[in-house]
C-alpha cells in the first residue's frame, strides 16, 4: 500500500469506506480541486463512475438513481459555483426522502474570504436541506485524523438511508498538489506498517451503521386494530413512496380489513401480481366527485397523494385518518389528519394485518364497482383529437414488464394518477414529486435506467425536456437506453387547470409561455432517434418499435394544450353522469 502524497491517500481512505458501506457507483463532474476524488474514484475497481458535464444533471442522475436502488450514489464537483448546481437536487432529495451524498470538493481554509479564484464559501451550502453535514480535515498521514475520516465517511452513508433518507454534504478541502505525484515526506515510508488500521481500514466497513426497524406498542397495535374492525367504510391510502411499504404487506392489510387501497401511481402498490387479489383502486382521481360516501377510517402511508381530488375528499371527510411514517414527519397539508404513528409502515401493516379479521364488506365492493364503471366510461370515451391523457394512458398499458417508468411532474404525473389503471405487471414508477419541479427531470429518469436492465420508459412535457436538455448527454457517456414519450403542447399546459386562464393577458405571454421550439435536432445533437407523431393509434405504434429497439428513441407527440384540457373537462362531465 503506497500512497504518493497525503490527498491521494486521503482520498483513498474515503473511496474505501463509500465502497465497504455499500456503494457500487459515483457520478463525477471534471473540476481540479476534485482531482484526488475524481482519481480515487477511476481506480476503485468496485466503483462504476458516471462521468457527467454538468453539475445540475449530475446530482439529478445520482438522485435518480438511487430512487432505483435505494441507496446513494455519490455527487463529486469542484469548488465554487459547481457546488451550487446540486441544490435543486439537493432540495428535492430532503423532500422525497431520496439517500444523496454530495462530496465538494473545496480550497484550503485559509482562503476562504480572501478572494481567491474560485473561492466561494460552501460551508453548510445546502442549509437545513441536508440530514448531516461535515467539513472534513484537511488531508494528512495522521493516525487519529484517518480513523476520523473513515467513521465520517460510514456515518455520512449511514444518515442518506435512515429512518428519515436524504441528503448529506461533506465538504472536503484539498491544497496542491492535486495530481498523484510523489511528494517526498508527505506520507513516511512506514505509516501503513505503524498504522494499520488508519492506513488500510478493516474488512468491512469502518463503522456499520444499523437501522432498526420500529414498530408501534402493542397498546397501540391493538387500537388501532380495533378501530379498523369496527369501521364501517375503511380505507388504505397509499401516497408516492420513499420505500416505507411492500406492496405484500399492503396486501395482506387489505386482505385482513377487507379496505380498498388507493394506490398512488408512485406508490409502489398500483402495479404488481398482488393486483389480481387485492382490492387496489387507481381510478379515484376521476371519480371521487361523485357519489362515494365518505370513509370513517383511514390508514394512511407514504406522502401527500398526487392526486388533487383524493387530498380534498379526505379533508372533507370527517374521518379519523391515521398517518404512519417511518421518520415522525407530517406530510398531510390539509391539517385534518387526526393520528400520526411513527414507525415502520411495512412491519406495522403487518402487525395490524395479523390481528385484524374482517374482510370484504358491502363497502368495499361499492367502491370496486364505482371502480369499474369509471374505467369502462374512460374506454368509451371518444376525445376530440389527441388527448394527453390518452397517450399517457397507452404509455403504462403497452409498457414492457418488467419496466422502470419515470413520470415528469406537471401535467405528466397527474395524467398518470388519472388515466393509468392498475396492472399485474412489474412496473417501477418513479417520480421526483419531493418539491415537484420540472427540473433533472430527464436526468434523474436516465439514473434510474442506469441502475437496472430492465427497459426505461420516460413520460415528459416539453418544458421539462427543454429544461434539462443537457441531461441527454448521459445517454452516450452514462451508457443508457431510454424510450422517451415527449408531449409537447408548447408551453405550460397545466396553467389551463388555474383560474388566471380567464385572464388573458397575461395568461399566454407569461404562464402558458408557448415557446415554439422544434426538438428534433435533439436528435443529432445527442445521437438518438427522433419521430414525431399525430394521432394516438400512431403513437402506439412508434411506441411499441421503440420498445423492441436498441439505443434510445424519442417519440414526440403535439397536442393542444386548452383542447386537452377541454376534453378532461369533459370526460370528467361523462363519469359523473354515468358513475
Amino acid at each position: 500500500m503506497t500512497d504518493p502524497n497525503r490527498n491521494a491517500l486521503w482520498a483513498r481512505a474515503l473511496v474505501e469506506e463509500l465502497t465497504r458501506s455499500g456503494v457500487d457507483a459515483a457520478c463525477v463532474c471534471p473540476g481540479s480541486r476534485s482531482t484526488p476524488l475524481t482519481v480515487a474514484l477511476a481506480e476503485h475497481d468496485d466503483v462504476r463512475v458516471f462521468s457527467h458535464l454538468d453539475e445540475r444533471s449530475a446530482a439529478f442522475f445520482a438522485l435518480g438513481r438511487a430512487k432505483r436502488t435505494g441507496r446513494p450514489t455519490p455527487v463529486v464537483s469542484t469548488s465554487g459555483t459547481a457546488t451550487a448546481n446540486f441544490h435543486p437536487a439537493v432540495m428535492e432529495a430532503t423532500q422525497a426522502r431520496v439517500p444523496l451524498l454530495v462530496l465538494t470538493a473545496d480550497r484550503p481554509p485559509e482562503l476562504r474570504d480572501s478572494g481567491a479564484n474560485q473561492t466561494v464559501d460552501q460551508q453548510t451550502l445546502y442549509g437545513d436541506a441536508v440530514r448531516h453535514y461535515r467539513d472534513l480535515p484537511e488531508p494528512e498521514a495522521d493516525d487519529r485524523k484517518l480513523r476520523s475520516l473513515r467513521t465520517a465517511v460510514c456515518r455520512a452513508v449511514g444518515e442518506t438511508t435512515g429512518a428519515n433518507p436524504g441528503p448529506v454534504h461533506l465538504n472536503v478541502p484539498f491544497r496542491k498538489p492535486l495530481e498523484p505525484v510523489e511528494v517526498p515526506g508527505d506520507v513516511p515510508e512506514n505509516f501503513a506498517a505503524d498504522f494499520p488500521l488508519a492506513a488500510g481500514g478493516r474488512d468491512d466497513p469502518f463503522v456499520a451503521v444499523e437501522h432498526g426497524r420500529g414498530l408501534p406498542d402493542d397498546g397501540t397495535l391493538s387500537e388501532l386494530a380495533a378501530a379498523a374492525e369496527s369501521a364501517a367504510r375503511g380505507l388504505v391510502v397509499a401516497g408516492p413512496d420513499d420505500g416505507g411499504l411492500a406492496p405484500e404487506a399492503a396486501a395482506a392489510l387489505a386482505d385482513a380489513t377487507g379496505f380498498p387501497v388507493l394506490a398512488d401511481p408512485l406508490s409502489g402498490l398500483r402495479f404488481g401480481d398482488h393486483v389480481t387479489d387485492a382490492p387496489v383502486v387507481g381510478g379515484y382521481d376521476g371519480f371521487l366527485a361523485g357519489d362515494v360516501p365518505e370513509p370513517d377510517f383511514v390508514l394512511r402511508f407514504g406522502a401527500s397523494p398526487t392526486s388533487k381530488p383524493l387530498r380534498n375528499f379526505l379533508r372533507d371527510s370527517g374521518a379519523r385518518q391515521v398517518l404512519v411514517d417511518p421518520a415522525g414527519g407530517w406530510r398531510e397539508a390539509t391539517f385534518t389528519a387526526t393520528d400520526l404513528v411513527v414507525a415502520d409502515p411495512t412491519e406495522t401493516a403487518r402487525a395490524l394485518a395479523g390481528r385484524i379479521e374482517t374482510g370484504r364488506d358491502e363497502w368495499t365492493e361499492r367502491v370496486l364497482d364505482v371502480e369499474s364503471r369509471y374505467w369502462a366510461a374512460v374506454d368509451e370515451f371518444e376525445a376530440d383529437g389527441v388527448m394527453e391523457g390518452d397517450v399517457v394512458a397507452a404509455a403504462a398499458d403497452d409498457a414492457p414488464d418488467p419496466a422502470t417508468v419515470f413520470v415528469s411532474n406537471s401535467m405528466p404525473v397527474r395524467d398518470f394518477d388519472r388515466f393509468a389503471r392498475p396492472r399485474a405487471a412489474d412496473l417501477t414508477v418513479l417520480g421526483n414529486r419531493g418539491a415537484s419541479g420540472i427540473d433533472g427531470i430527464t436526468s434523474s429518469a436516465l439514473g434510474a435506467g442506469s441502475a437496472t436492465d430492465d427497459p426505461l420508459v420516460l413520460l415528459t412535457g416539453d418544458l421539462a425536456y427543454y429544461h434539462d436538455s443537457n441531461g441527454l448527454l448521459a445517454l452516450e457517456r452514462c451508457d443508457v437506453d431510454a424510450t422517451i414519450v415527449l408531449l409537447n403542447n408548447d408551453g405550460g399546459g397545466i396553467f389551463h387547470m388555474l383560474p388566471i386562464e380567464e385572464f388573458d393577458p397575461p395568461f399566454t405571454g407569461q404562464f402558458r409561455t408557448p415557446h415554439g421550439l422544434d426538438f428534433a435536432p435533439t436528435g443529432d445533437s445527442y445521437d438518438l432517434e427522433f419521430g414525431r407523431v399525430e394521432t394516438l393509434a400512431g403513437f402506439r405504434d412508434a411506441y411499441r418499435r421503440s420498445l423492441e429497439s436498441s439505443g434510445t428513441q424519442v417519440v414526440e407527440v403535439r397536442t393542444d394544450a386548452e383542447r386537452s384540457h377541454r376534453e378532461r373537462e369533459r370526460l370528467h362531465a361523462r363519469v359523473a353522469d354515468l358513475v
